[in-house]
């Protein structure tokens, strides 16, 4: 008998020895998807820190933008990589609340751990999330605020709001307006509904301040003029772009050849000579005065003779164009480029009003502008005193232009400062009492993860976060539903007031994203590893 109960007992032991693996493994995943979204957490909002990130090579790069720290970061945990993965496709949906995104899936990935260590199943907890995304968007959508489609003034607000807490946050005055014009420089408001940010060329080049950032509506080439002596400034320019070298002729196998004599060397220089010239004539014919040539592989694009030449017949000439650039230019220029000299006629050739090399710090650009039938394109020179804040200003200029394109989307702003979240979690939490299963107990601990951006925007900003959160709380209760954390006062104050606002996409976009990484993460109870 004794000893019957003694196998039935060690047989009960085993299968709850099985049960304890994914207990494990989701301990495990969730411990370190937690530790990514707090090690991130500091550099959330205007007066977040900035990480400095230290490449093997040496290189240093100094940013807040949350996808930037976890794309460089050497993340090999599976489920931590899932949260690098969130933060990117945040970049992509949104462009904008990288960092917010991987601080709310930390959040709710704690929640379901306290839920699930109170013995609910991972599948009921799961459920309840969704249920909570789906009551959330249409609260979110109660509490916007539509867009006008003229209304350029809240697009600048909403886009200096996103460049609050870069570094280069001083120069948001600047910064913001700018890529508001780029965005309409290249959109109509009232029939676009995306906007292709493929039309904005951000160029970098050091020297200057950020403050010399500038918005150019024409082209700009980061290098000098491949004349030595020919025109640095010309108006009403022809333009051709060519796909073909004027350097003399090579065979497509290795070889040498040999000359014993000084005749067959003149000869050879001869002809050389008069290959290249006739190129130069055919091309001044045509009526060209600035050429672009894109960059060879093979050899040469251009010889030092044909310079000489192209100086002479007061060509302007700008070679090495890169292969993945050609695109943006005959975009731009509204041109096609020429392939063989046989197709450079006067019919190929574009007009624009002005080209001259003009300097940028310590080098020289070639800057067109004027250009006739031009495209909806548009350049953004970006200007910076040292390579890392250089960088830096590319990456929050992209976030700008991203928050713009948000809002074309979709016409609608949220006041900012931690006032949809606190509000999601009011309103969220009253629900849950109206239901009366475990979901309401899943559904309520939800929403008070989504405490998580306002506690940790009055953190940073070195207020007390438990008091702040209180405060806000209590003014979202009596219906001040644009109450937000004054990160600037240091107090909570009506957030609009403060033109903090940002586009509903961004807040939408990061809570579902942060809610299907961590529903996918809840489902997994074991890690396989498979060799290959």
């Amino acid at each position: 008998m004794t000893n019957a109960a003694g196998d039935g007992h060690r047989a009960h032991s085993n299968v709850y020895k099985d049960k304890s693996k994914p207990q494990d493994v989701r301990s495990s995943n969730m411990t370190a998807a937690k530790g990514l979204a707090d090690a991130i957490r500091t550099s959330l909002g205007p007066k977040g820190m900035d990480k400095m990130i230290q490449k093997g090579n040496g290189e240093v790069t100094i940013t807040n933008d949350g996808a930037t720290i976890l794309q460089q970061m050497n993340v090999t945990h599976p489920a931590a990589k899932l949260l690098v993965e969130l933060s990117q496709a945040q970049d992509v949906e949104a462009g904008d609340g990288t960092t917010t995104v991987v601080i709310l899936a930390g959040a709710l990935m704690e929640a379901a751990e306290k839920l699930m260590n109170r013995g609910i199943h991972p599948t009921t907890i799961s459920d309840a999330f969704s249920i909570a995304v789906e009551k959330a968007m249409p609260i979110l959508r109660e509490m916007s605020i539509p867009l006008q489609q003229n209304d350029n003034e809240s697009l600048i607000r909403s886009a200096s709001t996103s460049l609050n807490s870069k570094v280069v946050s001083q120069h948001s005055s600047i910064l913001a307006p700018l890529a508001v014009n780029a965005v309409l420089r290249i959109t109509d408001p009232k029939k676009d509904k995306n906007v292709d940010l493929k039309d904005i060329k951000i160029i970098k080049k050091l020297g200057g301040t950020v403050e010399d950032t500038e918005l150019i509506e024409g082209l700009v080439f980061t290098q000098r003029l491949a004349n030595i002596n020919g025109p640095k400034r010309l108006e009403k320019v022809k333009i051709g772009l060519i796909q073909f070298c004027i350097s003399p002729p090579k065979t497509d196998m290795d070889h040498n050849v040999v000359i014993s004599d000084y005749a067959a060397m003149d000869r050879i220089l001869k002809e050389e000579r008069a290959y290249i010239l006739n190129i130069a004539k055919q091309i001044k014919k045509a009526g060209c005065t600035m050429l672009l040539i894109q960059k060879s592989i093979l050899r040469d694009a251009l010889s030092d003779l044909a310079i000489h030449f192209f100086d002479k017949l007061k060509i302007m000439v700008v070679k090495d164009i890169e292969r993945e650039d050609i695109d943006f230019v005959c975009k731009t220029l509204g041109c096609r480029p020429i392939a063989s000299l046989d197709h450079f006629t006067s019919e190929a050739l574009v007009s624009a009003e002005l080209a001259e090399e003009v300097s940028a710090g310590s080098s020289r650009i070639v800057k067109v502008t004027g250009i006739h039938n031009p495209a909806k394109t548009v350049t953004i020179l970006v200007r910076g005193s040292n390579n890392l804040v250089l960088e830096e200003a590319d990456r929050s200029i992209h976030d700008a232009l991203c928050v713009i394109r948000c809002l074309i989307r979709e016409r609608a702003l949220l006041p900012g400062g931690g006032a949809p979240e606190i509000e999601l979690s009011l309103r969220l939490g009253q629900h849950a009492q109206v239901l009366g299963s475990v979901e309401a107990y899943c559904l309520r601990e939800y929403a008070k993860a989504l405490e998580i951006i306002p506690y940790t925007l009055a953190e940073n900003a070195g207020l007390n976060p438990v008091a702040t959160v209180t405060e806000l709380r209590n003014k979202h209760v009596h219906g001040q539903t644009s109450a937000g954390i004054n990160v600037r006062k240091g107090q909570v104050t009506d957030i609009l007031e403060e033109n903090v606002l940002q586009p509903m996409l961004v807040t939408a976009s990061a809570i579902t994203l942060a809610t299907e990484t961590v529903r996918s993460i809840l489902k997994i109870d074991d890690i396989l590893n498979v060799a290959h």
